[in-house]
């Protein structure tokens, strides 16, 4: 403790030294080393083994309360800070570290008020993600205000932090090549739960069945524990697809920790805890490995990964003299035409002891032998261009957009008629 109060003294004397030999009458300036600085883009350019660190030349205050920060790139490490810190701060630290500073870091989401040691605060960011940092003013007279943080514009959390003379401003740290992002000073922010909640009611009943699943309007959030294949977060719409709507999409708006996400159809009643394409009456296609999954845990070879920002559709092409079934038994499936896996690759997240098979799932196989079903051709798509058909037979009933979702953080917005209007 000894060492830590003699650091915040040491750091009080250079701050209040450092503010007299400047004086009051002097423009503000910028500071950054070992960054480059081009308009409001920030890149890295030192070796990774010492920090770059930016620190804005006017601090917040109430008519300026807020800012922003794009991920471009997150380099080789990620290694990104976004925060506030006192004037003279030291350029060779990250945002966080030293006394009278407080800062998010992007590459483990963990919050550092003063100390180089950070706490669990929120969510990893990567490319693309904007980091947002701002004050609620009211009490900056008193030598306190409340900071908060925010993620794509959404609030991640407050801490209360002393607040020296000159006040707290906006800084950005940088840590490993390659490392790229850009700053908006000027940026706004405004709560908008009402808005939010109206979304939600506008389109809940888009869904039939949710588990471990948050409707937020066309978003859709996973907010399961993660933690084995029996979490798997199931929403399956309400409405089948048809001759007059036969396709639909999927944004993938954030991977998440592994971006197990799948888009597919299933029959009506599929199990809750299995992703589609794993148990029979379904197909999918997933984002994690590129793999398809028809009826099965073991997928094959089928298009590329998919990740943050990309969108993958699935539809059916159906027969010219196709009917719908609109009175079958919800209880009764088709049978599927699996076709010979070539070059078959397991996936082990996928695998489990076939004993957690659904007790429905072992009579399937009498289903099966019974009945002959039609077949249709199932279809999937990645960023508008075609990836490959598979055929199935139709359960009774007929065959549901089903999405599956099974690690923290994953959201994904779907548009159940893409090609309506």
């Amino acid at each position: 403790m000894d060492d830590i109060n003699v650091l915040h003294h040491r750091c009080l004397l250079n701050l209040r030294r450092r503010i007299r030999d400047i004086g009051d009458g002097r423009p503000a300036q910028e500071r950054y080393m070992r960054l480059q600085k081009d308009g409001d883009t920030l890149s890295y350019q030192g070796n990774s083994e010492e920090v770059g660190c930016y620190v804005a030349g006017h601090p917040l205050s109430k008519g300026n309360c807020y800012f922003e920060v794009t991920i471009v790139d997150t380099g080789v490490r990620g290694t990104i800070a976004v925060g506030l810190v006192p004037k003279f701060y030291r350029l060779d630290h990250q945002p966080g570290w030293l006394p009278y500073s407080v800062a998010y870091h992007a590459d483990n989401g963990k919050l550092y008020n003063g100390n180089p040691v950070g706490q669990q605060f929120g969510p990893k960011c990567v490319r693309g993600d904007r980091i947002g940092c701002g004050i609620h003013s009211e009490n900056v007279e008193a030598g306190f205000t409340t900071v908060f943080f925010t993620k794509n514009g959404k609030e991640v959390g407050s801490i209360e932090v002393p607040v020296l003379a000159e006040g707290l401003f906006p800084a950005v740290g940088m840590h490993s090549m390659g490392e790229e992002v850009k700053v908006d000073l000027q940026a706004e922010w405004f709560l908008e739960e009402d808005d939010s909640m109206m979304m939600v009611d506008s389109h809940e009943d888009d869904w039939g069945r949710l588990y471990d699943v948050r409707v937020s309007g066309t978003l859709l959030e996973y907010v399961g524990k993660g933690k084995s294949i029996m979490d798997v977060g199931l929403a399956q719409a309400r409405q089948p697809l048809t001759t007059r709507c036969h396709y639909y999409e999927v944004e993938i708006v954030d991977a998440g920790e592994k971006c197990y996400i799948a888009l597919g159809l299933a029959r009506r009643d599929y199990p809750k805890n299995r992703h589609p394409g794993w148990s029979r009456g379904s197909v999918a296609y997933h984002a994690d490995d590129g793999k398809i999954f028809h009826g099965s845990g073991v997928g094959d070879a089928f298009g590329p990964r998919c990740f943050k920002g990309d969108i993958m559709g699935c539809g059916i092409m159906f027969p010219r003299d196709y009917i719908l079934d609109r009175e079958g038994d919800m209880d009764d499936w088709d049978r599927l035409e699996v076709r010979p896996a070539h070059a078959a690759i397991q996936n082990v997240l996928y695998l489990n002891d076939e004993e957690e098979e659904d007790e429905e799932e072992e009579d399937a196989e009498e289903v099966e032998q019974e009945q002959e079903g039609r077949k249709v051709t199932v279809f999937f798509t990645r960023n508008g261009k075609l990836m490959g058909r598979r055929e199935m037979a139709v359960p009774p009933g007929g065959l549901y957009p089903t999405v599956g979702m099974l690690s923290s953080g994953e959201k994904v917005k779907v548009d159940l008629h893409p090609l309506s209007g």
